[in-house]
């Protein structure tokens, strides 16, 4: 019944015909048949291919937390998911072997102390003319002995995890402790915690991995026949996401598993809602090198292997062909020299147009 009243509609009573590529209609019937037009948009890229892909942190933007010495861990301060800032206390340890680098540190300061004093009254003694200049030299040599053992006992605290703070705090008051308190050594997000509380722990033992997450890489599987169709630069279109990336690097070995190739693309911007590790089936896009426009599916008619838009003129609709050189999603990437940045075209009711394009009626 719907094709007849169609059908009806097209031949009959909205007296609608064609000549050649052009589509003679009123606005009238333009309205009755639910024809809607809209502009369309230009399209600078081309979709290539889609590639599964994961969300990755950049090498030099992740770090392994570790203890610097032996120890009982008795607290743990972030969580997985946490944002720490730099220098920011994430665990103490409980460790006997601090207490050592202490007492080391705190006599050879208290050494140090002696042969600068030495040092003062042989100066003095010198100028006087009391004492040899051999005596002076020794003096010297004893002093700058004393100073580098120093100067090592203060890098073996600072190795170890004592803050410049607390080492000058330890200077003072002179307190040996053996709570070790483990720092952040970058601003960045919690990934992974590795150590459980209560733990007896071996130097150099893990703690946190801690990333910083100011940018964010996709590492993209490339099937290997696909790959000299690839060039760096080219974007990448992450799905569900207003984020895109760039191409920066394709690479040289083939995974032998599953036969394709890493590519690496860097995430422009800010990641939004992306999560390191999230799996994603992303679609690669090349620049058009010809003038394209972004069209929906709807307003594309096929015919005879061709494809037409109806672009709105005076008379009704031109019927325009053009050659659709990409999809995504629910648009079409189409080219044609008779198209124009401000050409308005049917975006719903192209299937009436072509009907009555073909003078098919109601039976289209």
């Amino acid at each position: 019944m719907r094709k007849v009243l169609f059908g009806i509609l097209l031949t009959g009573a909205l007296n609608v015909f064609a000549e050649d590529m052009q589509i003679r209609i009123s606005p009238e019937q333009i309205d009755n048949l639910a024809i809607k037009v809209g502009a369309m948009a230009p399209g600078r890229y081309i979709p290539l291919l889609s590639a599964p892909a994961k969300v990755v942190v950049p090498a030099d933007k992740e770090i392994l937390l570790s203890t610097p010495q032996p120890g009982l861990l008795t607290q743990l301060r972030a969580n997985i998911g946490d944002k720490v800032e730099k220098g920011q206390l994430l665990a103490q340890i409980h460790s006997p072997e601090l207490v050592t680098l202490q007492q080391q540190f705190l006599t050879a300061r208290s050494e140090l102390n002696l042969a600068g004093f030495s040092r003062s009254r042989d100066k003095k003694l010198l100028q006087e003319g009391v004492i040899a200049e051999r005596r002076w030299q020794e003096t010297q040599a004893m002093y700058s002995s004393k100073a580098a053992i120093a100067h090592e006992a203060k890098q073996l605290l600072s190795i170890a995890g004592m803050s410049q703070a607390e080492i000058e705090t330890l200077a003072k008051t002179q307190t040996l402790d053996t709570l070790l308190n483990v720092r952040s050594p970058i601003k960045g997000v919690v990934l992974e915690r590795l150590a459980a509380l209560g733990t007896r722990l071996d130097m150099q033992a893990p703690l946190y991995r801690i990333a910083d997450l100011s940018e964010l890489w996709l590492e993209i599987n490339i099937p290997q026949e696909r790959l000299n169709s690839l060039h760096i630069g080219d974007k990448v279109q992450i799905p569900d996401s207003d984020r895109q990336a760039k191409i920066t690097l394709l690479g040289q070995s083939v995974d032998q598993s599953n036969q394709t190739i890493l590519a690496r693309a860097v995430i422009q911007g800010d990641a939004g809602n992306l999560r390191v590790g999230q799996q994603l089936n992303v679609q690669i896009m090349q620049t058009s090198p010809e003038v394209s426009f972004r069209v929906p599916n709807s307003a594309v008619a096929q015919n005879a292997g061709h494809s037409y838009v109806f672009v709105r003129n005076a008379d009704g609709f031109a019927v325009i062909e053009v050659k659709v050189v990409g999809k995504e999603n629910q648009d079409s990437l189409v080219t044609a020299s008779g198209l124009s940045d401000n050409a308005q075209i049917a975006v719903e009711g192209a299937v009436a147009l072509k009907a009555n394009w073909l003078g098919l009626g109601g039976d289209e």
